[in-house]
């Protein structure tokens, strides 16, 4: 290892290899900024140029920065206009755009960016250090285990139930799962409650429903509600661009525990960055005090490290597998691998071996990529935040433009505006009768991947014998039930103590 981090070094330290590192960071960084673009679109425009570069090494360190910049740099849109155009940073608006309404706007992308740096670099270590194992682990989890991990996943609802009624976060969830169905099949390929219409074939837009269910909402209820301002109520102030050793100490360990968890659910193939950052939400949640808990959902700092430290871990994490088994474990390390193909390179066991320079100077690029996220977003924060001190009067079209042209770029379909406006205003009536919103984004997200390993479950298994065959899969949907169970059984026992207290007075 040590004789691998001397080449990876040398190879990273080039001058090209460094002017590799810091474009993509500053590409991604921008292109995360705009909601509905994402890292997937900049990559597979950017791999030809990577590819006539005719340097693998230099090629892969220039999309990985691409990729790791644009999660990076998707929390700010986020956290400024509530519209999230990358899966990964849906749970980032849930107390980061709070904190914005509150004048803190500047503290919370400050957070963001602390924490994504972190649980890069933590992860970057992991990879490191863990890279040749955890393939190994990363093998023994097939379809039955993937589909309990959806599970596990579903069962966080508690932690998006807002008001406190799971209910309702029940039967938000219910619909995402319901709207996941819309499209081809996994079983046959034959298209499902389409209505008919070409348009469906392949189901809703992540992009398109992400911006329905968060962006357009707050912009309409600028629009119902004079008296709302887009920038709080002391009318966009920024202040407290620093964050004090008080929550220093209280972030500490989110970021740390969240590193590890993030990192390690990214190394397993198909599960992500979004994964990643909603189960890192709903374990802060879950494990703080309840005083803490109520600020989750209004602003609370842990709610905001939780979700951006994992989702930058789980990027490092999800090169694991792509580079020691040759097995993408999202849609963007698919479009990394097709480059690495393109480039005559084959990922595998034997990268490390027969091309070192290549394995190693990707990992110590993540160091010096994290870093140099780092060191460009801090000093913008005081800027980037004054987004919110635009007029009212020019916020709203703003953010209206950005959500139209996100769904628009993202299917280049002018259906996608229809499907948009209609959602749009539905998620604006169920806010009104205050459902939560995140449980039904979380159920469409993990909707198709729940019914992918299903259905390859049964059919392997012929039943649902896959259950009680394999420990790891049982072990998974145990958690799942201890997920929904525990905290239940902790407001119920709530309750009847207050109840206890009322009647002694």
């Amino acid at each position: 290892m040590l004789e691998g981090l001397m080449i990876g070094l040398s190879t990273a330290f080039s001058m090209t290899n460094l002017l590799m590192v810091i474009g993509g960071c500053l590409i991604g960084t921008f292109i995360g900024m705009l909601p509905g673009l994402g890292p997937m679109s900049i990559i597979a425009i950017m791999i030809p140029v990577a590819i006539s570069m005719g340097d693998p090494s230099a090629a892969l360190i220039l999309l990985a920065g691409v990729y790791y910049g644009a999660i990076f740099g998707g929390s700010t849109s986020s956290i400024l206009l509530n519209a999230p155009g990358v899966a990964g940073t849906v749970a980032t608006a849930f107390d980061g755009y709070p904190m914005a309404r509150k004048g803190q706007a500047g503290k919370a992308l400050t957070i963001a960016a602390i924490a994504s740096f972190c649980g890069g670099t933590l992860g970057a270590v992991l990879l490191m250090v863990f890279a040749p194992m955890l393939s190994t682990v990363a093998l023994l989890f097939h379809s039955a285990e993937y589909f309990a991990l959806m599970v596990v996943g579903l069962s966080a609802i508690a932690a998006f139930a807002g008001t406190g009624n799971v209910a309702k976060a029940l039967l938000m969830t219910l619909l995402g799962l319901i709207m996941a169905t819309v499209g081809e099949g996994a079983l046959f390929n034959m298209p499902r409650f389409t209505m008919g219409l070409m348009d469906l074939q392949s189901g809703f837009s992540f992009i398109t429903l992400a911006m329905a269910m968060f962006a357009l909402p707050e912009a309409l209820f600028l629009v119902l509600n004079p008296r709302r301002s887009a920038t709080g109520d002391d009318g966009g102030k920024i202040t407290g661009l620093r964050i004090t050793k008080e929550e220093a100490r209280k972030i500490a360990p989110v970021i740390g525990r969240q590193s590890i968890q993030g990192f390690f659910i990214g190394v397993l193939p198909g599960a992500g960055a979004t994964i990643a950052s909603f189960l890192g939400y709903a374990v802060e949640r879950n494990i703080a005090s309840k005083e803490e808990q109520k600020e989750f959902g209004h602003g609370s700092i842990k709610g905001l490290a939780a979700p951006e430290t994992a989702n930058n871990a789980a990027c490092t994490g999800s090169f694991v597998p792509l580079l020691t088994l040759g097995i993408p474990g999202s849609g963007t390390t698919a479009i990394l691998l097709g480059a690495l193909v393109a480039l005559n390179v084959t990922p595998g066991p034997r990268l490390m071996i027969d091309n070192p320079q290549i394995f190693w100077a990707v990992i110590i690029s993540m160091y010096i990529g994290n870093f140099v996220l780092l060191v460009l977003n801090l000093p913008l924060i005081p800027y980037i935040a004054k987004l919110l001190a635009i007029p009212r009067n020019y916020l709203i079209p703003f953010i209206l433009f950005f959500t139209l042209m996100g769904s628009y770029i993202g299917q280049n379909n002018a259906t996608e505006l229809l499907i948009l406006v209609g959602f749009g205003i539905c998620a604006t009536v169920l806010r009104f009768a205050d459902y939560p919103l995140a449980p039904l984004l979380i159920g469409f997200i993990l909707g198709r991947m729940l019914e992918d390993n299903f259905s390859r479950s049964m059919q392997i298994y012929d039943g649902f014998g896959f259950i009680f065959d394999r420990p790891m899969t049982a072990g998974l949907l145990v958690l799942a039930v201890l997920l929904v169970v525990v905290p239940s059984y902790r407001a119920r026992r709530a309750r009847l103590r207050a109840a206890g207290v009322a009647d002694g007075d």
